[in-house]
């Protein structure tokens, strides 16, 4: 990657770090966990920038929040909201953000496959986010899904939504996407078979 695209891609990984601090407080409380709008933005950076690129972003954000600052839900920050109930949540954007990307990278760039990516992504969140609140708390399975899953179903779906016409509007705008591949493949078959095909057998 030349320097000026590491440059676009490090103020986009950027941007999207400061929407999920942005997200985080927009937050409903409802429990031990709060409603939130930042997970919507971690898919995004999944699909908009891919696993490298998406896992930066997550990572900067997370480590802003580490530090003490406040971009956690309710303007709250420091190591302990890591380690405290909704940790296992914050940690999941991670593995979550990395598949929402590879997955948008090997597949063609459609609302369906979109969608497909964000609902995985959002299965492996739930799996870290659940299973830390239950180590956490101690509660049985059943409790901890309905204190830390099932009330969030449903805007869930309606932010995997979103974010899929956010993405369908922003790819054809924004040049974040990796470009040249093919040329690339083009190139290579040529060197690899000794053949131009600009020129005629």
């Amino acid at each position: 990657m030349d320097p000026s695209s590491q440059l676009r891609m490090t103020v986009f990984a950027s941007l999207l770090a400061a929407l999920m601090a942005a997200g985080a407080y927009l937050s409903i409380p409802i429990g031990p966990v709060p409603i939130v709008l930042q997970n919507m933005f971690v898919l995004l950076a999944g699909l908009l920038l891919g696993s490298r690129w998406g896992l930066a972003s997550v990572a900067v954000y997370l480590l802003t929040g580490a530090c003490g600052l406040p971009v956690f839900a309710g303007g709250l920050g420091g190591i302990g909201r890591i380690l405290g109930p909704t940790g296992g949540y914050l940690i999941g954007y991670l593995p979550a953000v990395f598949i929402a990307g590879y997955i948008s990278e090997k597949t063609v760039k459609r609302f369906g496959y979109d969608i497909l990516a964000m609902i995985c992504a959002t299965v492996v969140l739930y799996s870290c986010g659940v299973t830390w609140l239950k180590i956490l708390t101690g509660m049985t399975w059943s409790k901890t899904m309905i204190v830390g899953m099932y009330p969030f179903l449903v805007g869930d779906a309606l932010k995997i939504a979103a974010a899929a016409l956010i993405a369908k509007a922003l790819r054809p705008v924004l040049p974040i996407s990796a470009k040249g591949s093919s040329a690339a493949s083009y190139r290579l078959s040529d060197n690899v078979f000794g053949k131009d095909r600009r020129s005629p057998p």
